[in-house]
């Protein structure tokens, strides 16, 4: 059970089309905790950046094999939330 807000809420994502669709849409991208659910989500972005979201979307991102010299390995796991806001309402990042 994720109890506190911040453990839902990894780190925002910043990229070139993740901020692309922020100034254009009012989309925010970010990494989430693999457990959490959409409501979950929901109520950590909106106590936290105090806004109002109108809806979650979310991507599980599967690891991919990746190497360094003899050595092989995988990236890690993670959940990636896009989240549209209520027009009007606006993050910071």
């Amino acid at each position: 059970m994720l109890s506190n807000y911040r453990d839902i809420i990894l780190a925002p994502i910043i990229t070139e089309k993740s901020t692309a669709i922020a100034s254009k849409e009012g989309t925010y991208v970010f990494k989430v905790d693999v457990k959490a659910n959409k409501s979950q989500i929901k109520d950590a972005i909106e106590k936290i950046f105090n806004v109002k979201v109108e809806s979650v979307n979310t991507v599980n991102v599967h690891p991919k094999k990746k190497r360094v010299g003899r050595h092989s390995g995988m990236t890690n796991k993670y959940k990636k939330a896009i989240v549209t806001l209520v027009s009007g309402n606006k993050i910071d990042l």
